[in-house]
C-alpha cells in the first residue's frame, strides 16, 4: 500500500489502527515487538514505527441541486 501521511489527522490514525487491530485479533502476525498485548496498542506501535501504512480514500459527494 501507499501511505498518505499516517498522522494526517487523529481520526485517520484511529481508523487505521482500528482496522489493523481487527487484523491482529483475527490472527495476523505482529510486525513489531510490543510491551502491550492489546491489539489496538500493538497496531499503534506498528504504525508509529512505519511497519503498517494505509491509504486514505476520499469520496467526492455531489451537492444536492
Amino acid at each position: 500500500m501507499t501511505t498518505i501521511d499516517a498522522l494526517h489527522n487523529k481520526y485517520s490514525l484511529v481508523k487505521g489502527a482500528a482496522r489493523r487491530a481487527r487484523q491482529l485479533q483475527s490472527g495476523a502476525p505482529q510486525l513489531v515487538a510490543s510491551k502491550s498485548t492489546k491489539a489496538c496498542r500493538v497496531a499503534q506501535d506498528e504504525i508509529k514505527q512505519g511497519h503498517v501504512t494505509f491509504v486514505l480514500n476520499a469520496k467526492l459527494v455531489e451537492p444536492a441541486a
